[in-house]
């Protein structure tokens, strides 16, 4: 069986990260997987790039621009039906496909004879727009009158209303076999979608359990220049600064943590723009910024007390699920498809949506109870083992594309 995936990147991005730790399992299982993107990091002769044309895709999108369209300009994503990837393929596997380097009008033609499964790793496939829609439920019925239009990926013009019937339009003229989802919430917004006429499955990522596994706190805090006897928070996101990813909620939950509290604490930070979080926060911060070794980031997991995701929206939480793989408790928000990861009393603390009090309040429960922590801990471990195995996530997608091969 011969897969190819299409998607932004290969490996940067929470997606790209959930796409290719997929690619290696199945490559450890016997199935020939090939990636086509637009940003290359790796140089495995399984990924090429999707091959530009940049002056008449520049031309095209100084209209459509205008117009409130982001990619339909994009006359390159149509090279994809004469790529030996493509040609050779059994079967097609769709990612985010957004981003500036696909045209989803394409996908009529590229599923025509090949069956095709599509994975949400946001909500950009069933709106008019936007990866998440925070409050916002018009994709149900259509769309138009957004209120986030500068929200990712950000409109110039409301056009959200033509866009979501567009997207339709593909839709219904597209060979899609599955849509998979990685919640169970976001399972349930593709069911209210555009896309409830294609089968809907949940498939949770998965992860190498042995790159990511609990080592031993003090060594690790010894590793990371930091005193054996502090409390130690985490935060870690690819962008810090990412209104999303709710650093300005963290900031608040820390400031207000009781000053006795603070003395004995010390924030870890792994991410792009973690400097205005350091120089705010009001505790002791090191501030390791990006770290894209997943040796280094289990230590620096291994290192922590608790893990703290303020996520205004998500559609799973990847860094939620390696502080698990390592033994860590999550504290977070009752937001999107967190809950599948932090269950209340069983690996974390889930908060109301924004609400700071709550979510300091959680913080401050687990920081105080050693004997509830090592709990929690040792449940993540335990549930990461039973749910989250890299080959048990392989052989979910294995037996789905042998379903729509037979179909």
């Amino acid at each position: 069986m011969k897969v190819l995936r299409i998607n932004q990147s290969d490996t940067s991005g929470g997606a790209a990260i959930a796409v290719y730790r997929l690619h290696q399992g199945l490559l450890a299982q016997g199935i020939e997987s090939r990636f086509l993107v637009n940003q290359v990091n790796s140089s495995s002769n399984c990924v090429d790039a999707i091959p530009p044309r940049r002056r008449i895709d520049y031309q095209l999108l100084r209209l459509t621009r205008h117009i409130g369209f982001n990619d339909i300009h994009l006359t390159s994503t149509f090279d994809i039906l004469k790529h030996s990837f493509y040609q050779e393929a059994d079967i097609l596997h769709f990612h985010n496909l957004h981003g500036g380097y696909f045209n989803y009008l394409v996908l009529p033609s590229l599923t025509k004879n090949k069956p095709s499964i599509l994975t949400l790793h946001d909500m950009w496939a069933i709106t008019g727009h936007c990866a998440y829609s925070f409050d916002c439920d018009r994709w149900k019925i259509g769309c138009g009158r957004c209120p986030y239009l500068h929200t990712y990926p950000a409109i110039q013009r409301d056009s959200t209303r033509w866009e979501w019937q567009l997207k339709n339009w593909v839709y219904s003229r597209s060979n899609l076999c599955a849509v998979v989802t990685t919640s169970r919430w976001h399972a349930e917004q593709a069911r209210q979608s555009m896309l409830s006429h294609v089968p809907v499955h949940r498939i949770p990522p998965g992860l190498d359990t042995q790159a990511y596994q609990p080592l031993d706190s003090e060594q690790c805090r010894v590793l990371l220049g930091i005193p054996t006897d502090k409390k130690v928070l985490m935060f870690a996101a690819a962008k810090l600064n990412d209104p999303r990813k709710g650093g300005d909620l963290l900031i608040k939950a820390l400031q207000s943590l009781p000053e006795s509290l603070k003395t004995e604490t010390i924030l870890l930070i792994l991410g792009n723009g973690g400097e205005a979080i350091a120089e705010t926060v009001g505790i002791p911060t090191l501030n390791l910024g990006f770290v894209g070794s997943d040796h280094l980031k289990s230590v620096a997991y291994s290192a922590a007390d608790l893990f703290l995701f303020p996520t205004r929206a998500e559609n799973f939480g990847l860094v939620a699920q390696e502080a698990m793989a390592c033994g860590t408790p999550t504290v977070s928000f009752k937001i999107g498809g967190v809950p599948d990861l932090v269950r209340p009393g069983v690996t974390g603390y889930l908060a109301k949506p924004e609400d700071v009090t709550d979510f300091c309040n959680g913080i401050m429960q687990l920081l105080e109870d050693r004997s509830l922590r090592e709990y929690l801990g040792q449940q993540c471990r335990r549930i990461v083992l039973e749910e989250y195995q890299l080959e048990l996530y392989a052989q979910r997608y294995i037996e789905l594309y042998h379903q729509a091969l037979a179909n």
